[in-house]
């Protein structure tokens, strides 16, 4: 069936090329519709495997059976998880510290590992957690107990061990006076388990100390329990069921079972709340936080470096730094309140507490002015701008004139009093200016408000200079007749809030100079806040706040006052013991402390390193602006400060301009490196000029005046020219005349570079001027060529849009020449369809002729009769061919007219 149409596309070859294009447009639409019903395809996770090594006692559950770890934890009294993701850097970092924890305590502690990440897992359907990893422990039925301290084993082994045994047994006098000497606090509880296997409440308290984990990882209140009635005496616990909160610098509490419910949640939460931090340790978790932050604005505080093993039974640095911390918060208040209990070794503090309070009495008996109950420290300004003196007065309020009060009865100093003393102080200062006296003057002044007291002020000058380098080791008010209370601060004293002392510390230590800090604390305004950190892990802080990174053994102190903005650093060569603690917190209490403050300092400027303009840091500050025997022009700069690099241009002019050899031109970043109180400054940029021989006259550049060559160089030959206080003589004429033409003939150089260089500036700016002009012709010429390329741009334009008129047209036919061609194929079907008629009648026409011949002979005599029949059937057969010939024959002349003119028309 196909020759016909094949046969046909042959004589007319436009068929065929009609035929391909609709064939490539199908093609191209079966593509389309393909790409459109494509889906996207997501590859699945793989499957889990093992996190821990099969051999390790830790069970791993690496496709996340949280509903199997629940089973396995109900036959266990302690169980460990950890909750993982495989891919966390964190995770695969603990998982080495587990396994060492978890062949330690493998036979009492069931170890089990949660896969939490896997999507198909129940852990990460019912858990969702916020980081990785996750530790939880369980005794028993009571959980989670979540661990947050550092992923060390050390530590996790140490917090483990405290969730196995939360109660510490106490069976001895000598176990409880250790229990109780501990610097954390600690809950004593007692139960007589004479009577039953648990007594009444004891299941109370366990919990409680359990509870005591949940709510604070760090473990910082330590349980005990005392089973005999002897030992629970020896603190006043008479009835069983009874609990003790043992402080060391306030009274102790006992659980007041008549307010509160004897619950466990009760139990912790009252012990939290009343606990006593003589010392804390900080365990920043290496993130985002405001741990630090949060402790620093609280105080100045003491940071201490040690290296630290949980594990350890014994920390001698650590008892040494306890005992510090507990003579430091040791009040006269709280001494009577507290249980006698003392080791044998602290007879000697004892006597010496005894013969410290014998001075006390005979020095109040001396001098008047210990009697009186509220006293507060004054530093009066200084009297001239030129002097280095200051009046510091001791103010006291004085409530025994006329009728003396029972000393039960005698109110305690409040801000009101201290504050009505002050205004009527302020008011008659003048009277208490002193030029220079080495001795101490009292002299009372009546108050405004009460007509039965008066106040007394006991003054004496203090040598600023003095005192700034005078030995560590000393003490700084001490005087041969009469020691000062020290808790006030620097110059700005007179403009702070008094601290109201307590009556009974406010009496001055005369042996502060020892190593005697009893009650320091309470002594002074400038109270510290006592911190540890474990030097192993967080040694980086100690390198920023100024420790050296080979130091070994890794042990380091600091002082850092945040509201002052200063901190200072302990002599990292001596050995941090108790002596040296104390001394180091007893400089900074003192009212001039003779501690120098630490300044960073930047290393990436070596100081044998020479540029035209000096690069100064903190370290070589004092040798470069002090020491030097030049003049200095100091520029204080930052890296952000973009006005600060416009000015590098003329510092470096400057430099080459002063004789080297009496001149310094520096500058220092302010953002990298500290500097003294006196020399900071809120501004930038600023100038600072220090002249020869008067450093401590510096001068500032005035800020109304722009900041170019010519006013630098009014500014510094004015300041440098200035004449001192002592007349000159004829060397000093002689030198000064050296000098002065030492600088012209300096300065006749400079004028002469400087003309050479206008010269060759002028030779650069004639070559400059062609290079001009030729990049002007140049510019034209492009022009010339921008145009050009327009207007053929515009043709193109123009012929693209021809093309694309005459693509559609042509477009537009071929669809049309589809559609004949789709008609021609139909009607060659019908003619197909035809000549196979035709054919079945010429066939069946033929049989008939054969059998008539067959049958020609025995019917000879029948001839005659059909002849007349069939010459008229084969009439009728040979005029119905000839019909069917004509009409396909009009056919196919109608197709071919059809073409030929669709042709034409083409």
């Amino acid at each position: 069936r196909l020759r016909p149409r094949a046969a046909l596309m042959a004589r007319r070859p436009e068929l065929l090329c009609g035929a391909a294009i609709v064939l490539g447009c199908a093609l191209l639409v079966a593509l389309k519709v393909t790409c459109s019903r494509a889906k996207d395809v997501t590859m699945p996770a793989k499957l889990p495997v093992n996190f821990f090594s099969t051999r390790s006692p830790v069970i791993d559950l690496f496709r996340g059976q949280l509903d199997y770890a629940d089973q396995l934890r109900q036959d266990s009294e302690i169980v460990l998880y950890f909750f993982y993701a495989p891919w966390c850097g964190q995770s695969i970092a603990a998982r080495e510290e587990i396994e060492i924890v978890a062949s330690r305590l493998s036979d009492q502690v069931l170890f089990v590992a949660v896969n939490c990440w896997w999507n198909q897992g129940k852990c990460r359907k019912q858990k969702h957690f916020f980081y990785f990893p996750v530790i939880h422990l369980y005794h028993r039925s009571f959980g989670p107990i979540e661990y947050k301290g550092p992923m060390s084993a050390v530590y996790i082994e140490k917090f483990v061990r405290r969730v196995m045994t939360p109660l510490l047994y106490i069976s001895s006098r000598s176990k409880l006076l250790d229990f109780l000497s501990n610097y954390e606090p600690g809950v004593v509880g007692f139960f007589e388990f004479n009577a039953s296997p648990q007594p009444p409440g004891y299941l109370t308290f366990f919990t409680s100390a359990l509870h005591s984990l949940k709510k604070d990882y760090l473990g910082t209140i330590r349980f005990g329990v005392v089973t005999d009635k002897r030992v629970a005496e020896e603190i006043s616990l008479v009835h069983s069921g009874s609990v003790y909160l043992h402080r060391h610098a306030n009274t102790s509490l006992i659980y007041p079972k008549d307010i509160m419910n004897f619950t466990a949640e009760n139990i912790c939460k009252w012990a939290l709340e009343n606990r006593e931090m003589l010392i804390r340790w900080l365990r920043p978790h290496g993130g985002k936080s405001l741990l630090l932050n949060n402790e620093l604005k609280k105080g100045p505080a003491l940071l201490i470096f040690i290296p630290y093993n949980p594990l350890a039974e014994i920390h001698p640095l650590l008892d040494e730094i306890t005992k510090v911390a507990l003579e430091y918060h040791k009040c006269n208040k709280s001494q009577a309140a507290e249980p006698d209990l003392q080791h044998a070794g602290d007879s000697d503090s004892a006597a010496l507490d005894s013969s410290q309070r014998d001075a006390d009495v005979q020095f109040s008996e001396t001098f008047p002015i210990a009697k009186y109950p509220c006293c507060n420290t004054v530093v009066l300004p200084q009297w001239h701008s030129i002097s280095r003196t200051h009046n510091v007065c001791e103010l006291c309020v004085n409530q025994t004139l006329g009728v003396k009060p029972n000393k039960v009865h005698v109110p305690r100093c409040n801000f009101l009093e201290i504050e009505a003393a002050l205004d009527s102080f302020y008011l008659q200062e003048h009277t208490f200016f002193q030029v220079i006296s080495n001795t101490i003057e009292c002299s009372n002044f009546f108050s405004f408000y009460s007509p039965f007291s008066y106040y007394t002020a006991c003054c004496r000058t203090v040598n600023r200079h003095f005192l700034s380098f005078i030995s560590s080791e000393k003490t700084i008010f001490q005087t041969p007749k009469v020691a000062f209370s020290s808790h006030g601060k620097k110059d700005n004293t007179q403009f702070s809030i008094p601290h109201i002392e307590d009556r009974n510390c406010f009496i001055p230590d005369l042996n502060i100079s020892s190593t005697n800090i009893t009650g320091l604390s309470c002594r002074t305004n400038k109270t510290l806040n006592l911190y540890l950190l474990d030097s192993n892990l967080f040694w980086i802080y100690a390198e920023r706040l100024g420790a050296s990174r080979s130091t070994h053994p890794k042990e380091f102190a600091a002082i850092v006052d945040l509201k002052e903005e200063v901190h200072y650093v302990l002599d990292q060569n001596q050995s941090l013991v108790g002596p040296t603690l104390e001394n180091f917190i007893k400089n900074f209490s003192v009212l001039y402390s003779p501690l120098k403050r630490h300044l960073v300092d930047d290393p990436s400027v070596p100081f044998h390193e020479e540029h035209v303009v000096t690069e100064v840091t903190t370290s070589t500050f004092h040798q470069t602006v002090f020491l030097s025997a030049k003049n200095v022009l100091l520029l204080y700069y930052a890296q952000w400060c973009g006005f600060c690099a416009s000015l590098n241009h003329i510092f470096i002019q400057l430099a080459r301009l002063l004789p080297p050899d009496s001149f310094t031109v520096a500058r220092i970043d302010v953002t990298r490196n500290d500097l003294p109180w006196e020399f900071m400054t809120d501004r930038l940029p600023t100038i600072l000029f220090f002249p020869h021989q008067r450093k401590e006259q510096s001068v500032k550049f005035p800020e109304d005046f722009s900041v170019n060559l010519p006013n630098l160089l009014k500014f510094i030959l004015h300041h440098s020219s200035l004449s001192s206080s002592e007349p000159c003589t004829k060397e000093c004429l002689q030198k000064e005349s050296v000098l002065q033409q030492g600088h012209i003939s300096h300065l006749e150089r400079e004028i002469q570079k400087l003309r050479s260089e206008i010269s060759a500036l002028h030779q650069a700016h004639d070559q400059l001027e062609a290079q001009l002009s030729e990049a002007r012709r140049e510019e034209q010429r492009l022009q010339q060529q921008k145009h050009t390329l327009e207007k053929q741009h515009k043709t193109l334009q123009l012929h693209s849009e021809q093309l694309k008129a005459t693509y559609d047209q042509k477009n537009q036919e071929l669809l049309e020449m589809a559609e004949k061609l789709q008609e021609l194929a139909d009607a060659s079907e019908n003619l197909l369809k035809e000549n196979a008629l035709l054919r079945i009648l010429v066939a069946s026409r033929g049989g008939k002729l054969q059998s008539k011949d067959e049958i020609k002979e025995p019917l000879q005599s029948e001839q005659t009769l059909s002849e007349d029949n069939d010459i008229s059937l084969s009439t009728a057969t040979t005029a119905a061919i000839a019909a069917l010939e004509e009409k396909r024959i009009d056919n196919i002349d109608s197709i071919e007219t059809e073409h030929s003119s669709g042709n034409r028309t083409e």
